[in-house]
């Protein structure tokens, strides 16, 4: 067996045990149907401790998950999205706390008093009450603000979340794609060792022969143990990017699709960068958010500025009094009372012009955070969008490569038995070819990632965009 075909098996082994275990799985299926109608010909009494037996004892099917399983599993169970969905919730509710000012407020008591007098003849007094009011704010030009600046919060937290149901679409497509390549990186560097395991042998032998010198053994056995250190940090490289992708759906993943040999090498649409920053500086909503953020703290300098106007407000009262001994005039009426209240602030020890300072500080800050964000994401688009241009020729120059290095390996293995190649020319060989296959694999996941960074970026990559690219795996 060449280097060649290891190398090839290595690369089909993943794929060759899901298929495998498909198969299997509509086996069982098949045989589980077949008993099912033998089954039917036993008497009842036995028919259905038969079924419980048959169906406990069959395998289930094991089949590969795809990109749209892995990222409903994590909509469902992902607790960066969770907690997004509570801070929006909680920021929402302020905005029925900013309002509920601005509605009736209505009150009840109810008092009962006793007093004694000590005297020449000792007394006691006693009173019960009961008070309903109602008042409503009339003018309050402060709460009215402050209400438009917590529904401007709200909408800042909307898109706040928005930005994060988007990252996560691009977390689990990550996430993914890194399982796959590191599952390549392993096939590709457990055919390293398996051929530089044959080299040993090989050369061992021809040693032993008298064919070749003990240096040819030697350096063979320094590959070998270099890519069996090379297995072992690919081992634990896939299991960390497995448990990375549990992290975000909550479950262990089982066997992915992966991506099929042909790719459609399409350059983003429209080809025209400047067009995608300007779609992203209108739809981003981390900039929608940043834009809202900058409303509310306008809202809170109008609410801070409303601190030296007076506050209008209506109330009724509603009450029923009652005392012992009865006293003259105090015989248990009802008593009504309506009045407008006028408050005129005059002086609150500075503290009002210093929340107006302390607002527009506030609101300074945020126009700057909006700038930088702005730029940020003109950079990211600008980034994303060169790199799917990028890889397009990286993955059609990394194919190549893999191409010429599988060539390559060919004949310097005939070479090497012509004489012309020496066993250092085998062993590099060998080695590049590992390395670019697992460059092919990396560029062509990258490729893929990229465009679903640039779509995010441009603020418009949702499930659509994962569907589109699950149509890609097989």
């Amino acid at each position: 067996m060449n280097a060649e075909v290891i190398h090839r098996r290595g690369a089909e082994n993943a794929e060759g045990s899901q298929r495998n275990a498909e198969r299997f799985g509509e086996f069982s299926a098949t045989l589980c149907v077949l008993c099912t109608s033998a089954v039917k010909a036993v008497p009842d009494r036995l028919r259905s401790l038969m079924l419980v037996a048959l169906f406990a004892a069959a395998p289930l099917a094991s089949r590969a998950d795809d990109l749209l399983q892995v990222y409903r599993q994590a909509r469902a169970a992902d607790p960066v999205l969770a907690a997004a969905d509570a801070a929006r919730q909680a920021v929402r509710e302020g905005v029925n706390l900013a309002r509920a000012p601005l509605l009736p407020q209505a009150t009840a008591s109810l008092a009962f008093d006793q007093s004694q007098v000590d005297g020449g003849t000792p007394a006691q007094n006693r009173s019960r009450g009961v008070t309903a009011g109602i008042s409503q704010v009339v003018v309050d030009l402060g709460q009215l603000a402050r209400l438009k600046a917590s529904t401007a919060q709200a909408d800042a937290q909307d898109g706040v979340y928005r930005a994060a149901e988007q990252a996560l679409v691009v977390r689990v497509a990550k996430a993914y794609f890194d399982v796959l390549t590191a599952e390549d990186a392993l096939a590709n560097v457990q055919a390293n060792e398996d051929a530089f395991r044959q080299q040993v042998e090989q050369a061992d032998q021809r040693h032993r022969n008298g064919l070749s010198a003990q240096v040819d053994v030697e350096q063979a056995r320094a590959y070998h143990a270099s890519a069996r250190s090379s297995t072992i940090a690919a081992r634990k490289a896939l299991a960390d990017a497995r448990e990375a992708l549990a992290e975000i759906t909550g479950a262990a993943p089982g066997p992915l699709l992966r991506l099929r040999d042909e790719l459609p090498m399409d350059a983003p649409a429209p080809a025209d960068a400047q067009a995608w920053v300007t779609a992203a500086l209108q739809r981003n909503p981390l900039l929608q958010a940043q834009r809202a953020t900058i409303t509310a703290a306008e809202q809170n300098i109008a609410a801070a500025r409303a601190g030296h106007l007076p506050t209008l407000s209506a109330g009724l009262n509603l009450g029923r009094a009652a005392a012992w001994p009865v006293a003259a005039g105090n015989d248990g009426r009802n008593v009504a009372t309506f009045g407008l209240v006028l408050n005129v602030p005059l002086f609150t020890g500075g503290a009002t012009e210093s929340q107006r300072r302390q607002a527009q500080y506030q609101r300074d800050g945020a126009r700057e955070e909006l700038e930088q964000r702005r730029r940020r994401i003109v950079r990211d688009v600008l980034e994303q969008y060169r790199s799917v241009e990028a890889g397009i020729g990286q993955t059609e120059a990394t194919r190549a490569g893999a191409d010429a290095a599988r060539k390559a390996l060919a004949s310097t293995r005939v070479g090497q038995g012509l004489g012309t190649q020496s066993m250092t020319d085998l062993l590099l060989a060998i080695q590049t070819l590992g390395s670019a296959q697992s460059a092919y694999s990396l560029a062509r996941h990258q490729f893929v990632l990229s465009r679903l960074l640039l779509q995010q970026a441009a603020g418009a990559v949702d499930e659509a965009d994962l569907a589109t690219v699950n149509a890609l795996l097989q």
